[in-house]
């Protein structure tokens, strides 16, 4: 939804989520999770300067892709396995402090559509639209289980679910940066609407705020 807002009024889209989905691919690359799953906290520290997300615009696909450290990876952050384990890099303070601070500098002009779970509470405080996008964790695991399988990737519906609600669980109660609704912050929950409908109310949202 958040892409389609952004084509369609020409600004510019930046997926956060794919930055520490990039984050924890390179974690699990170089070895970084320990067997018991715990992180090795100094070496993720000490490689922070060298990890750098970018996007670049897909013409074919009229959507950004992900790139870490100038390579393509935008399918390979998509995986269940990157999935298991982004929450508790994301959860990590330095972590969030080196994306959040790259987030502000890529939305310091405007005319950009960023999602995320701390983007209308901590990254854009001061945004002019805020909308706290939400639905049914079934509903998401029935819609991620279906890109998956779309992308021609394996996928286990109930694997998918019980990971989502283990991230939702983990990434409101972390300390820094909680996912949880900004008090000025439109609710919209998508659960039982189809992706015109929801697309065309975003597209009103926009229009009303910037009247304003």
């Amino acid at each position: 939804m958040a892409k389609e807002l952004a084509r369609r009024v020409g600004y510019v889209y930046v997926d956060t989520g794919a930055m520490y989905r990039s984050v924890t691919l390179y974690a699990l690359r170089n070895n970084l999770f320990r067997p018991d799953g715990t992180i090795d906290m100094e070496g993720l520290q000490a490689a922070m300067p060298d990890i750098h997300i970018t996007f670049r615009f897909n013409a074919e696909t009229e959507r950004p892709d992900a790139y870490l450290n100038g390579e393509l990876v935008e399918q390979d952050i998509r995986t269940m396995e990157v999935s298991d384990h982004v929450s508790p890099i994301a959860a990590i303070p330095f972590v969030r402090e080196a994306m959040v601070a790259q987030q502000q500098l890529m939305g310091k002009d405007k005319g950009i559509v960023m999602d995320g779970r701390d983007i209308g509470t901590t990254v854009f405080p001061d945004a002019e639209l805020k909308v706290f996008v939400t639905a049914a964790a079934e509903v998401r695991a029935q819609r991620r289980y279906d890109e998956l399988k779309g992308k021609g990737m394996e996928a286990d519906y109930d694997e998918i679910l019980k990971n989502v609600q283990e991230r939702d669980y983990i990434d409101s109660h972390r300390e820094v940066s909680p996912l949880c609704q900004a008090p000025d912050a439109i609710l919209l929950d998508n659960s039982n609407m189809t992706i015109p409908e929801q697309n065309e109310w975003l597209m009103e949202r926009f229009r009303e705020a910037v009247e304003e």
